[in-house]
């Protein structure tokens, strides 16, 4: 997908989902997409508009780094809260492919270009993202073989989803007759335990994080709807994620990796909740260790994250992961039901650049 840019990968997304849930594409009240690498211009109208959407439909791009996918659902969410029925297409998207260079003018007016952005003031520290999943390795006691056999059963559960077909129902094919891309091709069906130990470190000398347990970069779109109870009813959406709460909390730059931990731990205190009544959990897998240290940190059992895989085998599209991170939930909540006709209690996490992360709490039922 390397030659699509980011509103040629959201476009085909809005337009499916407007399609699959037989919403008037007049009444959507806004486009609400997070963005994290793009060249600005507002992406969400630019898609609204490429996916047929009317004129009058407006659209909004919020920047909270990775995060802005889930705060993206998250901020709809709250504009249905305050009441009036509305409803709206949100999600996120990024094209690491196609993102543009980006520089500093220098004084002189010459361009000093750089390949990423400062997340904070140089006092609190701005390590790279490998780098601070070292230091949370260090600082929470992750070590390598954790590391590894969490990231290798990442890559086996979304092999074995791949090959079951879990996926299909969640994906919209893009590109052009004869270079159409209609499947992930990062889980790798091939790897096994020695070759994990093979990886030398990536980032820091002598550390525990490889290029075999930290994501890739990928390019992708994901979008969902989100509108009242009384819209979906009357639209004839028979079941749903109802977003119960939601929560973004900050933590220091340099263990940025943990920031999901700290903003999970608030809302389901706020909630009531403990962490053995959540379940299903979807959990940005940015890096093995921070996904581990967050999971120890809640008391929660790594295995019981990410049922079909994560970011580790799927790959991370910064902008777009949070609200991967929702379809996932829906996927699984729905199967759960079909199984077992128990609802599921879900929660999505994800932590972000610059020391914050962002939390949601999910209950599915059928309406």
């Amino acid at each position: 997908m390397k030659h699509l840019r980011a509103p040629d990968l959201l476009a085909p997304v809005i337009r499916s989902l407007v399609e699959s849930v037989g919403a008037d594409p007049a009444g959507v009240d806004d486009v609400i997409i997070g963005n994290a690498v793009g060249g600005g211009g507002n992406v969400a109208r630019f898609a609204a508009l490429q996916a047929g959407l009317p004129i009058s439909v407006p659209g909004l791009t919020v920047d909270r780094q990775c995060g802005s996918g889930l705060d993206a659902i998250a901020l709809a969410s709250r504009l249905v809260a305050a009441g009036g029925d509305p409803l709206y297409i949100a999600g996120g998207v990024e094209s690491i492919s196609t993102a543009p260079a980006r520089a500093n003018r220098n004084d002189d007016g010459g361009l000093d270009f750089y390949s990423r952005a400062t997340f904070v003031p140089v006092e609190y520290g701005d390590p790279d993202m490998g780098v601070a999943a070292e230091n949370v390795a260090r600082e929470c006691g992750v070590s390598r073989e954790r590391q590894d056999d969490y990231a290798l059963r990442s890559h086996q559960r979304a092999v074995e989803a791949a090959q079951d077909g879990r996926f299909v129902g969640e994906m919209v094919a893009l590109g052009d007759e004869g270079t159409l891309v209609a499947c992930d091709d990062g889980p790798r069906p091939s790897l096994r335990a020695p070759m994990m130990a093979r990886f030398p470190a990536a980032f820091v000398a002598g550390g525990t994080v490889t290029a075999g347990n930290s994501c890739f970069d990928a390019d992708g779109a994901s979008a969902v709807v989100v509108t009242s109870l009384k819209r979906a009813r009357a639209m004839g959406a028979e079941d749903g994620l109802q977003v119960l709460g939601c929560n973004t909390a900050g933590v220091h730059p340099e263990l940025l990796g943990v920031g999901a931990a700290n903003a999970a731990e608030g809302l389901l205190a706020g909630h009531a909740v403990a962490p053995d009544d959540i379940d299903l959990i979807e959990f940005n897998e940015a890096f093995a260790a921070q996904t581990i240290a967050c999971l120890d940190h809640m008391g929660i059992g790594p295995e019981r994250a990410n049922l079909d895989g994560g970011a580790l085998a799927l790959g991370h599209a910064y902008g777009a992961s949070g609200a991967v991170l929702v379809t996932r939930l829906l996927a699984q909540a729905r199967r759960r039901f079909l199984q077992s006709k128990e609802s599921s209690l879900g929660l999505a996490m994800i932590s972000i650049a610059g020391g914050m992360g962002t939390a949601a709490l999910m209950r599915y039922s059928t309406l």
